[in-house]
């Protein structure tokens, strides 16, 4: 675990952008290995795998996943307040401008926000920059980049280019695909009719935009769906719907998001300058 820091020297942090399923996998890992991790996230976060999501801390002040508290923090001292107790922050702070507080030494920030697009903050936004996933360059815009694609190379840390682009088709979840993934049948505000870890049958009424009806494609395990009363676009992701019938599902980290956190591990580790000081 990390050394206890005199009451005048800042804590040293991964700062992580974004605070759903992938990023919660990575804080997790991190965590495990004596990491002090902070999250950002965005006032209205947009996880829709809400119950493995350290982003659900914003609305509910406090959420645990597999153990591990992580709790709203407000202001700075908050933050600090939290790491000394061992849980992760979770601080409303969309641009990480939370990098540059005096009592926080940020010796890496992680960017896990998948948003698919170039990231707004570049190589010069911490000692090692590290992106997930597509709209990520090595070289260019981060220092490394972490392949997020299922498949041979998830997980891989690449020094040097490019992880795989967007392929638009949702990863294979036991027998299903694209009709696993619940998407807003048009504009407006979405309205929840069952919640993550039901059971349901084909053609259960999942959630409505206006008049548009979500039903479930198969039978299976809601295992995300956004928020009540959120904001929607049509043919945003609203829901996920697995196939394998297990609500334990609902309430454990996947594999993905395991691998992809054990990539950013190895490239923090990969780096002895901010090896050195990842445990002070």
């Amino acid at each position: 675990m990390p050394e206890t820091p005199t009451p005048s020297s800042p804590l040293t942090i991964v700062l992580l952008r974004g605070g759903g399923d992938l990023a919660s996998g990575v804080a997790l890992r991190l965590l495990r290995a004596g990491i002090r991790v902070v999250i950002t996230e965005l006032a209205q976060p947009l996880a829709v795998r809400r119950s493995v999501s350290f982003s659900e801390a914003v609305t509910q002040g406090q959420v645990r996943i597999e153990g591990v508290a992580g709790r709203l923090a407000r202001s700075s001292g908050d933050v600090i307040e939290s790491l000394r107790a061992g849980a992760i922050p979770v601080y409303v702070d969309p641009s990480s401008q939370l990098r540059f507080d005096p009592g926080l030494d940020v010796v890496a920030l992680v960017d896990a926000r998948m948003t698919k697009h170039p990231p707004e903050l570049g190589m010069g936004a911490a000692p090692l920059v590290i992106g997930l996933g597509p709209g990520f360059i090595a070289g260019k815009n981060c220092h490394a980049a972490i392949e997020t694609n299922r498949g041979h190379y998830l997980g891989r840390v690449i020094w040097e280019g490019a992880p795989q682009p967007n392929t638009g088709i949702p990863g294979k979840v036991g027998d299903r695909q694209n009709e696993r993934v619940l998407r807003a049948p048009a504009d407006g505000t979405l309205t929840t009719r069952a919640a993550i870890g039901d059971l349901v049958l084909k053609g259960a009424l999942l959630a409505q935009v206006g008049d548009g009806a979500i039903t479930a494609p198969f039978d299976g395990c809601l295992r995300g769906l956004l928020p009540d009363g959120i904001q929607v676009h049509a043919g945003m992701k609203v829901g996920d719907l697995d196939p394998r019938n297990d609500p334990q599902y609902t309430r454990t980290v996947s594999e993905k998001s395991l691998a992809i956190g054990g990539g950013v591990l190895e490239a923090l580790l990969a780096r002895p300058q901010v090896r050195e000081r990842l445990w002070t």
